[in-house]
């Protein structure tokens, strides 16, 4: 793969959250390992940063969650996506990379379309879940959609959308050799013969003040079916170890709670180390799947969104396992369902019944199959150079 000009490429690359941030990053790093002279800026963090984008709007600054914070928010997203559009006036690039964040980075879009630059989105929408009708206007405006799911090809074809299946980056990203055993060792958890219980309460921190309450309640009761039991957090670096300190200290103040090793980063070694997850729907619900574990998926969001998303959402699952599958391969509990004790419930069940236990495995395997055969960074880098160089 070549340019056609000697001229560096220069994109502009759009990542809202840190997963954008990472997969864009790891696109930009493969057109580096393959020899592409570029030059990128944009909106992203720390992992764009290293591969040596400019970095004008930093996506942490817009880290919120729900309806509601997005409205309360709209003014410090308007800035952003002024500050950008003007980047992108000024320097004229070759071609948009934008990665999911779709509200924000399809604003971004109209500007690129105006100035007649093309556009690679990766990370669809999901449409299939909800607001179905954005695809008039990705038709519109954007170039080519690079897919993470087989299944969106159609959606997009149906509309003579150019689209590319690349698979899932988290096959290439999650390369964890290590057994239960030695992962055990190495985050330091003691051998025993009681199960170790995973608690993966997302990323931010409405998911934690949320979703860690009834998760430490479902710790609560499970300890005291299995006396033996060891419970280990990891604590993603967007928060801190000090709020989930905060929200282990209010729990504990309410009603003893069992130890619960704290594990700073080190989530995919985690999983491993678990034999059940108790995992926040999102991605590591698929970094769980890619890894193997056996996992119960909750999640819960403030009242008024959860009554938006009602309104808004058409699939009967959001855990991202199930939607891959098909079908519900995972037990997963929402809002008023996500109580401790049928959270509990249903880590018991994967913990006392063999037969369940394995037939979840197998499912998960099948999930892993349906992500795809890796190489997605290195196709999605494939893409940026085809849109760059044929708009120059």
């Amino acid at each position: 793969m070549q340019t056609c000009s000697s001229r560096p490429l220069t994109i502009m690359v759009s990542a809202g959250e840190a997963s954008g941030d990472l997969h864009a990053a790891h696109a930009l790093a493969s057109l580096k390992q393959q020899g592409i002279a570029f030059n990128s800026f944009g909106m992203g963090a720390g992992e764009l940063e290293a591969v040596g984008t400019d970095i004008l709007v930093d996506c942490r600054s817009l880290a919120v969650i729900g309806f509601i914070d997005v409205l309360l928010n709209y003014h410090r997203f308007l800035r952003r996506l002024k500050k950008l559009r003007r980047a992108m006036r000024e320097r004229r690039p070759d071609v948009l990379f934008l990665t999911d964040y779709p509200d924000f980075n399809l604003k971004l879009a109209e500007t690129a379309k105006e100035l007649g630059i093309p556009v690679l989105f990766y990370v669809s929408p999901q449409l299939w879940a909800w607001r179905s009708g954005r695809i008039h206007r990705i038709g519109r405006l954007v170039s080519h959609m690079a897919v993470l799911f087989p299944f969106e090809v159609k959606i997009y074809a149906e509309h003579d959308i150019p689209v590319t299946f690349v698979g899932n980056p988290l096959v290439d990203e999650i390369t964890l050799e290590d057994t239960p055993e030695e992962a055990r060792s190495k985050l330091g958890i003691d051998a025993g013969s009681g199960p170790v219980i995973a608690l993966l309460p997302g990323s931010r921190s409405g998911e934690l003040s949320r979703n860690l309450p009834r998760m430490l309640d479902a710790a609560r009761r499970l300890a005291e079916r299995y006396p033996d039991a060891r419970f280990v957090l990891p604590v993603a670096g967007s928060l801190g170890r000090e709020a989930v300190e905060a929200q282990i200290e209010e729990a504990n103040a309410a009603s003893p709670f069992p130890h619960l090793a704290l594990i700073d980063g080190e989530s995919l070694r985690v999983m491993r180390a678990a034999d059940v997850a108790l995992v926040a729907s999102g991605t590591a619900t698929l970094e769980t799947a890619l890894i193997g574990t056996p996992m119960v998926v909750m999640y819960v969001v403030a009242p008024l969104n959860h009554a938006i998303m009602k309104r808004l959402i058409r699939i009967p699952d959001i855990a991202l396992v199930n939607i891959v599958a098909e079908r519900r391969v995972v037990p997963e509990f929402l809002q008023h369902e996500a109580t401790g004790k049928a959270l509990a419930t249903a880590v018991s069940t994967l913990l006392d019944d063999p037969e369940v236990r394995r037939q979840m495995i197998t499912d998960l395997a099948e999930v892993r199959t349906r992500l795809g055969d890796g190489g997605a960074s290195e196709k999605v880098a494939e893409l940026i150079v085809q849109l760059g160089s044929a708009a120059r």
